[in-house]
């Protein structure tokens, strides 16, 4: 006899993810006979460089890290954050108070909202953007107030266009430049004006910032911070997996506001513990040794970018050349749904880009390349794609 168990009813809110719900269609394709070309996740397809996982596996031989590691980060992990903020970015943190440790920076932001936010209560979310945004905030029992991100505007909310309503029960405004899916970037004056809006408005301001050092040419991103006062609104999420190809390493760091990073810090000694202690020696590592090979890394996925934005032009979808990130942001001229184009074009071609509706509900006929895909199988994905459209 089968039981059947009654849901929280939490979890009748709580979105689909659209990766987890692709894999059968990815097994149907595959079993049919397709080599499939996945232009569609996220996660870096390259390693990180040696000298890191040399650190990282040379500190497991040590027999004294293997216990429990402090909720907050090993100190040298926090201390390698602060050096990070201080050479990359000219901001000064407290390793102790203003830097915190986080299984990857993907539960920090899901966590953020139970912290803060009740039922009621408003998060102000990019759309189209990071989905954890919005689960987040729907499991908190909070209301998800959509920041449409349109090419007219080059991708930046219209901070004017949230109603007076929307900013007085506001808890949270969340922000991440370089963006995913679109790849725009923002610069200071434009953190100036949301960090003015927080201390205005009494709001937390998050930004998430994976893809600071992915970026290409003369661009370099801006961190929140390094706006006068960001530190009494401010939060910024910023994690190796993208920087440092270390998706599957799960560490990251929330840094800025020390209020907000002890009440993250209380509500995650009640969830999880430390990472591994060795992981955070790597991490380290990374964030205070050479970042020579970051260059040739983005070279690649320039190369990569450069394929699909000339296969977008010949087969005749529409996009901006991202200065950052790891996506390219198509529209498909008319397409108005792409959640089925996507599906069809995987069925016909096997290759997997993922649809606008992934990312919220104002870019139904935009879609999504990843750039963490070899090269070798871009260039057949894109060959794919020019022959489909032929």
């Amino acid at each position: 006899m089968t039981t059947q168990f009654q849901l929280a009813p939490r979890m009748e809110s709580l979105p689909p993810n659209y990766f987890f719900e692709l894999r059968q269609l990815l097994a149907e394709v595959a079993a049919s006979g397709v080599e499939i070309l996945r232009l569609d996740i996220g996660a870096p397809d390259m390693p990180p460089a040696n000298f890191i996982i040399e650190s990282m596996s040379g500190a497991a031989d040590d027999a004294t890290v293997h216990s429990y590691s402090p909720i907050n980060g090993a100190p040298e992990y926090r201390q390698a954050w602060a050096t990070y903020y201080q050479n990359r970015f000219g901001v000064t943190l407290d390793p102790a108070t203003e830097v915190f440790s986080l299984l990857g920076s993907k539960e920090g932001i899901f966590n953020l909202a139970q912290v803060y936010v009740g039922a009621g209560d408003v998060v102000l979310v990019p759309d189209p953007g990071y989905i954890t945004y919005t689960s987040g905030t729907l499991m908190a029992g909070g209301v998800v107030v959509r920041m449409p991100l349109l090419a007219e505007n080059k991708f930046l909310p219209d901070f004017d266009a949230i109603s007076a309503d929307d900013y007085a029960r506001a808890k949270i405004m969340w922000l991440n430049y370089p963006n995913n899916p679109t790849g725009a970037t923002a610069g200071l004056d434009f953190f100036k004006r949301a960090v003015e809006l927080a201390h205005q408005h009494n709001f937390i301001l998050a930004h998430d910032a994976p893809y600071a050092d992915i970026t290409f040419g003369d661009y370099r991103a801006p961190s929140v911070l390094e706006i006068d006062g960001a530190k009494e609104v401010a939060v910024e999420f910023n994690s190796m997996s993208k920087t440092y190809n270390m998706a599957g390493w799960r560490t990251a760091a929330a840094v800025g506001n020390a209020e907000v990073l002890r009440n993250l810090g209380r509500w995650k000694s009640n969830v999880d513990t430390g990472s591994f202690r060795p992981l955070m020696t790597g991490a380290a590592t990374a964030l205070t040794g050479s970042q020579e090979w970051l260059m040739a890394r983005n070279d690649e996925y320039q190369l990569r970018r450069d394929m699909i934005m000339e296969t977008i032009a010949a087969i005749g979808w529409e996009a901006n050349v991202p200065e950052g990130g790891m996506y390219v942001w198509a529209r498909v001229p008319g397409v108005e749904n792409t959640a089925t184009f996507v599906q069809q074009l995987l069925r016909e071609t096997g290759v997997s880009l993922t649809p606008g509706a992934a990312f919220g509900t104002t870019s139904p006929d935009y879609l999504r390349f990843s750039l963490g895909t070899p090269t070798k199988k871009v260039r057949a994905a894109t060959q794919r794609l020019r022959d489909w459209s032929a």
